[in-house]
């Protein structure tokens, strides 16, 4: 049974709306379940806070240098991971999580030529974020460089889906606030609309290397 079954759609908007009418005492604790929502679906997330943002119900700066430090951290640990990944105990978490030799192979002439190529595919399509960040680490990329990169582009990406969520929570300020479970449909259904965007970006991306480099 779901949570609206359950509570019944009175009792979920209340639920939403103590979460979506923070006070000076919980904005910490809605800005702390932000970052860590950003950590598991960074776009999706960033677009719903960009909606409480954009209803006036969080500061937008808040959100995106959350948005913002979350993502960068969560880059960093993979970047970390690959530094370790010639370790014995690491090597197979590597693949697990995407880096597989094949990608690998890929991956290594463009990390080793040009990184902030690596890094900016890896923030337009967010897929593919993962293994790309464990190359950099394990190509031995300096850590200054990598962030010289990361942080201006997840700066510039989480401006931008920020903008999306208050351009949206702007609009329906009204029906936000009364109806506070239409921010989650709202930013679910944006959030689909990227990821189904960005898959279809790669898999173009993907067939034409492949016919490349079968001609």
């Amino acid at each position: 049974m779901t949570a609206t079954g359950v509570l019944g759609l009175d009792g979920l908007d209340g639920v939403l709306g103590l979460a979506a009418r923070p006070d000076g005492g919980t904005v910490g604790v809605t800005l702390a379940v932000i970052a860590l929502g950003v950590l598991a679906e960074g776009p999706v997330v960033t677009v719903i806070a960009g909606s409480l943002a954009g209803a006036g119900l969080l500061d937008w700066w808040q959100v995106w240098l959350v948005a913002c430090a979350a993502d960068v951290v969560a880059d960093t640990v993979f970047y970390v991971l690959g530094r370790g990944g010639r370790r014995p105990r690491i090597a197979p978490l590597l693949v697990r999580l995407g880096l597989t030799e094949r990608r690998w192979a890929l991956l290594r002439a463009k990390v080793g030529g040009r990184p902030g190529r690596v890094v900016l595919g890896a923030k337009l399509v967010d897929v593919g974020a993962i293994p790309a960040f464990l190359a950099i680490g394990l190509a031995g990329v300096p850590y200054r460089r990598f962030v010289a990169w990361v942080v201006p582009l997840t700066a510039a990406r989480a401006a931008l889906l920020v903008g999306i969520g208050w351009v949206v929570g702007g609009r329906f300020t009204a029906e936000l606030v009364d109806r506070p479970w239409i921010i989650v449909a709202v930013g679910l259904g944006v959030g689909l609309v990227l990821v189904a965007g960005r898959a279809l970006w790669q898999r173009a991306t993907t067939s034409r290397k492949e016919n490349v480099c079968a001609s």
